[in-house]
């Protein structure tokens, strides 16, 4: 499923040179820009597509708006709290103020599309929550969905379920981010930090993908990543924060069916049901049973869609 992607960030690297001046955001703790607005950004590009509505056909789907309201961990741009632990009076920024993205969920939500906002900082995950909780209240099934849910105050799981959220996730940040993050965060922050077992409990359910290509496309690590929580050197020994690895069941749902619901497309594709396009892979190994230091020996064999051979 294809996202939109009209906001400040999509254009972010053109316009670095414009951040310089920044202000408080109201309500948060987060630095935001007031210089960097590309013309994407304009309403009028919202209301042409909101105007045009869901597209879909057998191979593609366009559903929704990807928002981008903070940067990310590595580089200090993700909205913290507090300050990073490795640089004094440097919490991040928001991209945006929270007015913009209010009026821009306002307008979402009287159209057929989801919004799905990239929030990697507790400050920015709990802006987003709030704003999403505020516009389509307790208990829904828009299924708005927050990309990467990376770090969260302790105090904030609960409003997934709330206000029926989605968080969505790519297991491979926890094993790229592992060896740099406590720098980042410090060792309270971390416990709350790519915590998959934990947001899954809050809806029930959790998809997952890989974030290609800021991350490699190749599902099997994110596989292994999701319930070993090590990398393709098998390290650490015990897994990265192991009590948030998901049981392989939980892994595999995430990238099939509960991937599928996320984009409201359950019925169509997700599993290998009567009625429902065959998309499927067929692999030298059982997944659900190798040991876990053989996962990524896996191998595709054959690739399948809709039915067809393509692989």
């Amino acid at each position: 499923m294809f996202f939109l992607r009209f906001n400040v960030a999509s254009r972010l690297r053109n316009y670095g040179k414009n951040l310089r001046t920044f202000r408080k955001s109201a309500g948060t703790n987060c630095l935001e820009n007031e210089d960097v607005r590309p013309h994407e950004d304009n309403p009028a590009y919202y209301d042409r597509f909101i105007k045009k509505g869901r597209y879909t056909d057998q191979n593609i789907t366009v559903g929704g708006f990807k928002v981008y309201s903070d940067g990310a961990l590595g580089s200090r741009g993700a909205c913290l709290l507090h300050d990073y632990s490795d640089k004094k009076d440097w919490k991040g920024f928001l991209l945006s103020d929270r007015k913009h993205f209010e009026n821009l969920a306002k307008r979402i939500k009287n159209s057929n599309l989801q919004m799905a906002t990239h929030a990697i900082g507790d400050s920015a995950n709990r802006t987003i929550l709030q704003i999403y909780g505020q516009v389509l209240g307790a208990k829904n099934d828009r299924r708005w969905r927050i990309e990467h849910a990376q770090i969260l105050d302790k105090k904030d799981f609960d409003l997934f379920g709330k206000y029926s959220v989605i968080p969505s996730v790519q297991p491979t940040h926890a094993t790229s981010d592992m060896y740099w993050a406590e720098d980042r965060l410090g060792k309270e922050r971390l416990q709350y930090s790519y915590a998959y077992e934990d947001l899954l409990k809050q809806n029930g359910w959790l998809p997952l993908g890989t974030d290609f290509p800021v991350e490699e496309i190749n599902p099997v690590k994110t596989f292994f990543a999701a319930v070993a929580r090590k990398d393709a050197k098998n390290f650490p020994a015990n897994g990265f924060q192991k009590e948030n690895a998901l049981p392989r069941e939980q892994a595999m749902r995430g990238m099939t069916i509960w991937a599928a619901k996320a984009a409201f497309q359950e019925n169509e594709i997700g599993s290998l049901e009567t009625g429902k396009s065959a998309d499927f892979i067929i692999v030298n190994q059982d997944l659900m049973t190798v040991p876990e230091e053989q996962i990524l020996e896996t191998k595709v064999l054959e690739t399948y869609s809709n039915g067809k051979k393509v692989f």
